[in-house]
Formats: C-alpha cells, sequence, structure tokens
C-alpha cells in the first residue's frame, strides 16, 4: 500500500518558514511556495490578497529566494516547490532564477502560465486541465519533472463546495498515456474533497483554504492539514 501525497501551498512571506514547518507537522509531504504576482491569471480572490500583502512586505523575487531558503533550513528533508510565473523569471532572468532556486533549495518548480512547449529545458512540474487535448497530456507527461498536476476544473483557484465532477474524466485520460504521479489541485479544501481527489489521483494539492488558515498560525495550519491528512489516509492505494 503507498501513500497518497499531501501538497500545500502557502504564499512567501516573513512567517512562512515557521508556517511551512507547521504543514510538514500536520502530515504534509511537499511545500509549495507562491511567488506573488500583481496579475495572477488563475489565481482566485485568497490567494490575490495574499499575493497583495506579500508585495507590500516586499516579497519580490530575491526576497522569495530568501524565503525559500530559510524554510529548507527548518525542513531539510521536504520536498519544496517555488510556484512562479513567467513574467517573473523573464524580470530575473531564465537561467539565473533556475539556478538561484535550486541553491536555496527548490525540488523542482512551478511555472502557472507557462505552456509546456515554451523553454522546454526548464525543469518544472507541467499543468494539464479538463480542456487539456490526449495529445497535450502526452507531452506534458513526458516533460514533467516528478509529477503531473491536474487543474481539476477550468478557472481561478479558490474553496468549492464540491470536487471537482471534471476530475475523473482528466485523471483517466492522463492515467491512459502516462505513468508518471498524477497529482490534483484547484478547488480542493475540504476534507471530503481531498478523499475524493485522493481517490482519483496519486495526490492531492491544497492552496487557499491553508492560505487563509495560515493567518490563524502555525498551531492553526497544523490541525487543518492534520485534517487533510487523515482524510487522504483513508484511501487505500491500489
Amino acid at each position: 500500500m503507498s501513500m497518497k501525497t499531501l501538497v500545500v501551498y502557502l504564499m512567501s512571506g516573513p512567517e512562512t518558514p515557521e508556517l511551512a514547518a507547521a504543514a510538514v507537522a500536520g502530515g504534509a509531504d511537499v511545500v509549495e511556495l507562491g511567488f506573488p504576482f500583481s496579475d495572477p491569471l488563475a489565481d482566485g480572490p485568497v490567494i490575490r490578497r495574499a499575493a497583495e500583502r506579500a508585495l507590500g512586505q516586499g516579497m519580490r523575487t530575491r526576497a522569495c529566494l530568501d524565503c525559500l531558503a530559510r524554510t529548507r533550513e527548518l525542513l531539510p528533508e521536504t520536498p519544496l516547490v517555488p510556484m512562479t510565473y513567467a513574467a517573473l523569471l523573464e524580470a530575473y532572468g531564465w537561467d539565473r532564477f533556475a539556478r538561484d532556486a535550486q541553491s536555496a533549495g527548490a525540488a523542482s518548480l512551478i511555472v502557472a502560465d507557462l505552456p509546456v512547449d515554451v523553454r522546454p529545458e526548464l525543469r518544472r512540474v507541467q499543468l494539464v486541465a479538463p480542456t487539456s487535448t490526449d495529445e497535450r497530456l502526452r507531452i506534458a507527461a513526458e516533460h514533467t519533472d516528478g509529477w503531473l498536476y491536474l487543474v481539476a476544473l477550468t478557472g481561478t483557484t479558490g474553496a468549492r463546495a464540491d470536487a471537482s465532477p471534471a476530475l475523473a474524466g482528466l485523471a483517466g485520460r492522463a492515467r491512459a498515456v502516462t505513468d508518471v504521479p498524477l497529482y490534483a489541485g484547484f478547488g480542493i479544501s475540504t476534507p471530503e474533497q481531498a478523499q475524493a481527489a485522493a481517490e482519483l489521483t496519486d495526490g492531492i494539492v491544497v492552496g487557499s483554504r491553508p492560505v487563509e488558515v495560515a493567518e490563524e498560525g502555525p498551531e492553526a495550519l497544523q490541525q487543518y492539514v492534520r485534517t487533510l491528512r487523515d482524510a487522504v489516509d483513508s484511501v487505500v492505494a491500489v
């Protein structure tokens, strides 16, 4: 029996290293560190507000890389994955960013708005959506770094009432073309949604709700992540 992977997203900020440690104490396997961006296409209101707050705290790309390095010091074993945008990497320098992120402790990278066929030399986790063609799924799976990110719904991030009805179809189509691990994200916030998504995939990514709970401090975040961990662990992997 293999365990399902739990990925928790947090926005980079001064208190993020301690929050990340709390998320891992609660059962997170991987921490995604958002780099705030002023025009985030896919982000819903919670992450947008968190990004605005982080930018107000001076969290530019260099500060975010320093946050990553501090988080790595607290969590030497946990995979840390920056989530960023093409415009930020363009401004910072693509090769410089890849180098600096790796030296700061990044296990991989997510560039939310970078198509698979652009900058193929940049090793990153690829994203696919319910609108992706089978050919697109296959190409993304071939080029992805470690796992394939299934965007469970069309639209922005944010908590939803139910798990996405599109996820089953997307997971099935992706499974037909690749053996890489499939992790589902977007619209997962409750233990029930986490369990439903984990039944269809190898892992889940939870973003908006942890960012909200993190405002209440590390202890609240640890307790919330523990509810997700318990829900995900209730799914027996085949």
